[in-house]
């Protein structure tokens, strides 16, 4: 994918990151969200965007807090949702086999596979989304695992634009016309400021995706992990003899299984404790068992706003 055609929604406290990460894109291909608003009017955002450049335009929504390391296959599947949604003018996901019973993730019910016209041997199959279903309780997720007609929702949805537009068109009005507001203005940054902290605060599954005429799932042949969550990053955090991850200056004694991470210079001692979670950062500091980070995000509503 050519550089120019790629495009960076971020905010502005991570802006300037972005930008030193990311030296190769063109500057105008990054732009900060000036409020946080959820994804809907991110991807209403991305739209309008997008269609300034071309309003036929194929589009992918990739969130950045993945990590994949079979670029050959991320780009085949990929390459394929994109045909599949250019063929159909369906709206299409991608969905993840699931490795085990997780109750942190959204699922996909499947339904029949899809035979396409450019459906081959070899070819990453492409199913009929029955309903997408929430967070699901351990024991609901270990039934979903079972079954086996369940793909964990990755959040990367592929759609033409003409056809995301439709539904944001038929199922929330305000999202497409602030859409069209970003695809004519003259000023697209007064635009910006102006309009979007005014749009719903609304998830792009609720917005569209659970009542869309038609979404299909291809279900992913690539490696994927989600690290949105401390768990996750723990995975890629160097450990000690007794399971500490952290990415600092550790010293524990009768301490296990602790993940540790800090943003400020200095070091950390734990004694005689198991399974919490420690973030370090230049405003604050998080102290929780490690059994319950899904609620992590339950916690983030009642800190003072400049923390959320």
């Amino acid at each position: 994918m050519p550089p120019e055609r790629i495009l960076i929604l971020t905010n502005r406290d991570q802006e300037a990151a972005v930008r030193e990460l990311l030296p190769h894109l063109p500057a105008e291909n990054i732009v900060a969200e000036p409020a946080k608003r959820d994804t809907a009017a991110a991807v209403a955002l991305a739209v309008g965007w997008g269609a300034r450049r071309d309003p036929g335009a194929t589009m992918i929504v990739l969130p950045a807090d993945h990590v994949i390391r079979d670029t050959a296959g991320f780009q085949r599947d990929l390459a394929a949702a994109a045909t599949a949604a250019e063929q159909t003018g369906a709206l299409v996901t991608i969905g993840i086999k699931p490795t085990w019973a997780c109750p942190g993730y959204g699922y996909i019910e499947v339904g029949e596979v899809v035979d396409g016209p450019d459906s081959a041997a070899g070819a990453p199959p492409v199913y009929n989304v029955r309903r997408f279903r929430e967070k699901p309780a351990p024991e609901l997720a270990q039934v979903f695992y079972e079954q086996g007609n369940y793909r964990w929702n990755a959040g990367m949805f592929v759609w033409t634009l003409p056809a995301v537009l439709r539904e944001l068109s038929g199922q929330i009005p305000e999202l497409a016309d602030f859409v069209a507001q970003v695809r004519g203005t003259k000023d697209f940054t007064a635009t910006l400021d102006e309009k979007f902290p005014h749009l719903p605060k609304i998830s792009i599954d609720y917005a569209i995706m659970e009542n869309a005429a038609r979404v299909l799932v291809l279900e992913a042949g690539f490696d994927w992990d989600d690290v949105g969550s401390w768990l996750a990053v723990a995975g890629y955090l160097p450990k000690d003899e007794h399971e500490n991850a952290s990415n600092c200056d550790l010293t524990t004694l009768d301490a296990r299984e602790n993940i540790v991470f800090s943003d400020r210079p200095g070091a950390i001692t734990l004694l005689g404790v198991n399974d919490l979670i420690v973030v370090q950062t230049h405003d604050a500091l998080l102290i929780c068992s490690r059994h319950e980070a899904e609620r992590i995000k339950q916690l983030t509503g009642k800190v003072p706003a400049e923390l959320q």
